[in-house]
């Protein structure tokens, strides 16, 4: 045998290292004095061929150490243990022994089955040198010769040792099965994992800011979300666990399919591959909806609904994007968004902020209200209030409504009250009309709801008045701010102010530091102008009560322009057929009180059914009418 030093740090610094051979296989083996060792840097293959021919040289191992030869030889098992220096040690066995043929006798054949082995194990004896012909001496069989001769019978991989050892431990006549292959573990299939919590709806009922729940609302219905968030991670596959057979034939397991993340993504979300996994993130911010059929993701500043707005799907919505909704919108429930397009039936409330509000089918015993955007009605809206504060309602048919925008244009309106800057409408029964500038192709009282037309003047009597005093008023503020600024003006200009307060200045910003000498001469300099500093500052306060007022006045003068400007708009009204008995009139009403359409609609159906004081232009039943007022004078 050869000594081969590079072994050495594989065991303790006193242990000698001796290779079983210099060439070969067997190389990769050394014996110390406390034990066999493997090359932890030649294991597998290598270290295969070694043992068998350790084994086929007529040797066997003792104190085999069974988990660590499996994991060193077939990488089956615990993981191995590790040195103080991290490397890891592989003792293999006790030492390396001849085995006797006497003893290599005494083990029978295995029967084999599929998979597993099995063996008779019965109490044996020893040939009696001093009695070749007698039934020989009893003795045991030894465990680290059984897995010998099994290696030499094609058996290496899967012995169950504890099994083993009991069986000859007890020294009867038995027979077990004592290996068994290890089946493979086919590998994992790829799944996408959530790792976001954003993505699920919270239905819980909404906790306002007091601490009281809202029920009529979720609070998360829709969830949102910012650029950049992860939402998905895909899991890989994993290759599955080797098998072996008991020959040590490596079983191949099945590897676990792939998926496909890109299949998740929809707008507003792209796949990334970082070191750390592949993941679906969101590509910019929105409102985060997921496909019920292909559970696409997608990320929009819209949010598209299908399963209706009720007490049991969403609740109240209060959202801050644009919605649109296929399902029908039910009575009580409120819509509070951007733009709002709804496909179903509208039986509740909706409110922009600011957009367009579609309906494509009806709106009935509802409302919507639009701050600064349109209304669209495609079917016909019933017992409804509409109102766009800055916008335009356009509606097909309108049935006992309460009607008020910039501009209505209305197709057919029956029974309703309607308010604008401008009312187009071509049909029109039993309906109150109110506008600067109306025009109607038809109009046709209905049972027991007049015709009503309202051509809208605004009542300027008493603003130039009041523009007129409230000029003088920012008049008398201005050039008193002017007096108060020239009093400050000569404060400030005596010399002995003036270098205080250019001192003050430099000391408050920090450009000079005083000694403690001439702090106290600065503060008895301040003592000396205390008079004046506290006239300059009363001075200072009146100026800025004289100049908050001029700003108000100022403020309240451009309103009232406004209000005159708005007085001297021309209103008209044509009506092309009258077919029922009709009557226009003029409706006063004061700028002050804001534009005619944003009264209440209780204050709507009040002014334009309530008893009217206005003057009567034309009251018949048929024949045409048509009236401006830039076409009369003032006092007609």
């Amino acid at each position: 045998m050869t000594t081969d030093s590079p072994a050495a740090p594989q065991a303790p610094a006193q242990a000698s290292a001796t290779r079983i051979a210099a060439t070969g296989p067997e190389h990769c083996i050394a014996q110390r004095d406390d034990g066999v060792y493997a090359d932890p840097t030649v294991l597998g293959t290598t270290l295969l061929a070694a043992v068998d021919n350790v084994y086929r040289a007529g040797n066997y191992l003792v104190g085999v150490d069974y988990p660590v030869l499996m994991k060193a030889l077939f990488g089956h098992g615990p993981d191995l243990p590790r040195g103080p220096d991290g490397i890891a040690v592989v003792r293999i066995a006790a030492d390396i022994r001849p085995f006797d043929a006497d003893r290599r006798a005494l083990y029978r054949a295995a029967k084999v089955g599929r998979g597993y082995a099995e063996y008779y194990f019965e109490p044996v004896r020893l040939p009696d040198p001093a009695d070749p012909e007698g039934e020989g001496l009893p003795t045991r069989l030894d465990v680290d010769e059984f897995i010998a001769d099994m290696w030499g019978k094609g058996i290496r991989f899967g012995l169950d040792l504890d099994a083993i050892r009991a069986a000859m431990a007890s020294n009867k006549a038995d027979r077990i099965t004592f290996a068994r292959q290890a089946d493979p573990v086919p590998g994992e299939d790829a799944h996408i994992v959530e790792i976001s919590d954003d993505i699920h709806r919270n239905d819980a009922p909404l906790e306002l800011a007091n601490g009281r729940l809202d029920l009529n609302s979720f609070q998360n219905r829709f969830p949102q979300i910012q650029p950049g968030v992860r939402l998905l991670k895909k899991q890989p596959a994993t290759p599955g666990t080797m098998g072996f057979e008991m020959s040590g034939t490596p079983l191949h397991p099945k590897p676990g399919s792939d998926a496909d993340l890109a299949a998740y993504a929809g707008t507003g979300t792209k796949v990334e591959r970082m070191p750390d996994g592949e993941f679906l993130v969101s590509s910019q911010a929105g409102f985060l909806m997921v496909d019920a059929k292909t559970s696409r993701i997608s990320i929009d500043e819209k949010v598209v609904s299908r399963d209706g707005v009720s007490a049991k799907t969403t609740g109240n919505l209060s959202l801050a994007g644009d919605y649109e909704e296929f399902g029908e919108v039910q009575e009580k429930r409120v819509i509070e968004a951007d733009s709002i397009t709804v496909h179903g039936d509208v039986f509740g409330s909706l409110v922009s902020r600011g957009g367009t509000i579609v309906v494509r089918a009806n709106l009935v015993s509802g409302s919507a209200h639009n701050a600064r955007g349109d209304i669209h009605v495609r079917g016909v809206a019933s017992a409804a209030v509409l109102s766009a504060e800055d916008g335009s309602i356009v509606l097909e048919r309108a049935e006992n409504c309460v009607i008020a925008g910039v501009r209505v244009e209305v197709a057919h309106a029956v029974n309703c009250e309607i308010v604008g800057d401008e009312v187009v409408v071509k049909m029109a029964e039993g309906c109150a009309l109110a506008g600067r500038r109306v025009t109607v192709e038809c109009t046709v009282p209905r049972k027991q709801s007049e015709m009503l037309v309202a051509v809208l003047r605004a009542e300027d009597r008493q603003i130039h008045e009041v523009i007129a005093a409230v000029g003088e008023r920012v008049a008398r503020f201005e050039a008193l701010a002017a007096q108060l600024r020239a009093a400050m003006d000569a404060m400030t200009g005596k010399p002995d102010v003036r270098r205080y307060l250019m001192l003050a200045t430099r000391v408050r910003k920090g450009d000079i530091t005083l000694s403690p000498e001439q702090a106290r001469q600065f503060q008895k300099m301040a003592q000396d102008i205390g008079p004046a500093l506290k006239t300059i500052a009363d001075i200072s306060a009146k100026i800025k009560v004289a100049e908050a007022e001029q700003q108000a006045g100022t403020g309240m003068l451009a309103n009232l322009e406004a209000q005159r400007s708005d007085a001297a708009t021309i209103s008209g009204v044509a009506i092309q057929s009258v077919q029922g008995e009709t009557q226009v009139r003029i409706l006063g009403y004061s700028p002050a009180d804001g534009p005619p359409h944003r009264w209440t609609p209780r204050d709507i159906r009040t002014r334009l059914r309530g008893p009217q004081a206005g003057e009567l232009l034309f009251m018949g039943a048929a024949g045409d009418f048509a009236w401006s007022s830039d076409a009369v004078p003032a006092a007609a």
